[in-house]
């Protein structure tokens, strides 16, 4: 066995939230689970499943397996990607049952897709033996779609994401993130680029024909290089349609695919202001900026050119859409008028915030954001930059990023 040790340095920056710090730790786990060194991650799943089953949905490789084992070390387990329990459990659900004993209280089922007929299962054991299920999975299509049981309001859902700054701590690198992304596997890579190359071919299109969600992979995979390519824009279903030689209707099933295995999320338009009428057009990012440059086969993001600043924006999206799905405070969206003044991002009428990689805003930046002032209803207008000091100009917070993500997840935006 191969044990990797990780020394780190004490945290540095004037803003520490002293739960935020990173602590990495070493611990002995049964003969289901490998040792390792852990990153703590922000989602704590333990509160939820003291009060109900919980559906976890995420891309593959983003850590949910890592989750599962630091938090639930001693829960039974049952991983449907093992085709003898996928078997044993096909052929006779009611096994489920009869291996359970009186302390299995907690049980996790991981990639729950695989065998969605297990769901009346768990739904008779959570109703007569008050069992707690943790359901967890990459896609959720089948699922929706199938007709299955979903336990009728019995469980609650969760989305996991790739790593966030705080969860990496001293090992954050900006730079690196912006070239890697930031799925754990592939962010600690020492070969980041061919595991990049084999998440997008063999995850994002086969493992997409294997779940049997399409079955013309060139035709899905010219779609996936041309959706890349309009990350972070408002989609243009026509646009896409031509460039990717595909009937628009299959561009908007595609879209939902992506939307369903939580590859891509939808960014809404924010629809509130009345002074300036705005877009209604939603945007949308796929989850993680390290598959995007490989999908749009762009060599590594170097700082001042215009590609660092698209990435900035989409790591940005990736921390704000994992805060609010983590916290549950509120929705996140972005905002143009039609006179085309815009804001990157707005959550609910709480924050908005525009994001420049610069390192000095000048007024014209905070066009947009005076703009919505006017509107007054959002209560915080932030300007999230490269800058290394915090400023305030015009009653809008000119921020450092770290300090605006510090400031975020502290929830002194609500």
């Amino acid at each position: 066995m191969i044990i990797m040790i990780i020394l780190i340095s004490g945290p540095s920056g004037k803003i520490l939230i002293d739960r935020y710090i990173v602590r990495y730790h070493y611990k002995r786990y049964n003969s289901r689970w490998s040792s390792s060194m852990y990153l703590p991650r922000l989602l704590d799943l333990r509160p939820l499943l003291e009060k109900k089953s919980l559906f976890l949905f995420g891309p593959r490789q983003t850590g949910k397996s890592s989750l599962i084992q630091h938090q639930f070390p001693s829960c039974r387990f049952y991983d449907l990607l093992d085709s003898r329990t996928l078997l044993s459990l096909g052929q006779r659900p009611e096994r489920l049952e009869e291996e359970l004993g009186p302390r299995d209280t907690v049980v996790v089922i991981d990639e729950i897709q695989k065998l969605p007929n297990l769901l009346d299962e768990v739904h008779r054991l959570i109703e007569s033996r008050k069992v707690r299920f943790l359901l967890t999975g990459s896609s959720a299509r089948k699922l929706r779609r199938g007709g299955v049981n979903l336990l009728g309001g019995r469980a609650w859902s969760r989305a996991f994401h790739p790593f966030i700054y705080h969860e990496l701590g001293d090992q954050f690198d900006l730079l690196k993130a912006l070239n890697r992304g930031l799925i754990p596997s592939i962010y600690l890579s020492d070969n980041p680029e061919d595991d990049l190359e084999g998440y997008a071919g063999d995850y994002l299109k086969e493992e997409i024909a294997a779940e049997g969600l399409t079955r013309n992979i060139p035709a899905f995979s010219r779609f996936l290089e041309v959706a890349a390519s309009c990350n972070g824009q408002m989609i243009d279903y026509t646009s896409i349609s031509n460039d990717a030689q595909i009937p628009r209707t299959t561009v908007h099933e595609y879209f939902q695919i992506l939307k369903d295995t939580l590859i891509a999320h939808e960014l809404p338009a924010w629809q509130k202001s009345q002074k300036r009428k705005p877009i209604t057009t939603s945007k949308f990012y796929l989850f993680d900026w390290g598959v995007v440059r490989h999908l749009q086969h762009r060599q590594s993001i170097q700082p001042r050119s215009p590609e660092f600043g698209e990435a900035f924006e989409a790591y940005l999206f990736h921390e704000m859409k994992t805060f609010v799905d983590y916290t549950k405070c509120g929705n996140l969206y972005y905002w143009r008028s039609k006179s085309r003044f815009e804001v990157d991002f707005v959550i609910e009428e709480a924050v908005a915030v525009e994001v420049k990689a610069k390192t000095n805003i000048t007024p014209n930046d905070l066009k947009g954001l005076l703009a919505l002032q006017e509107e007054k209803k959002i209560k915080h207008l932030v300007a999230v930059s490269l800058e290394k000091t915090p400023r305030v100009v015009q009653n809008i917070q000119i921020l450092p990023w770290s300090i605006f993500l510090t400031l975020l997840w502290e929830r002194k935006f609500a």
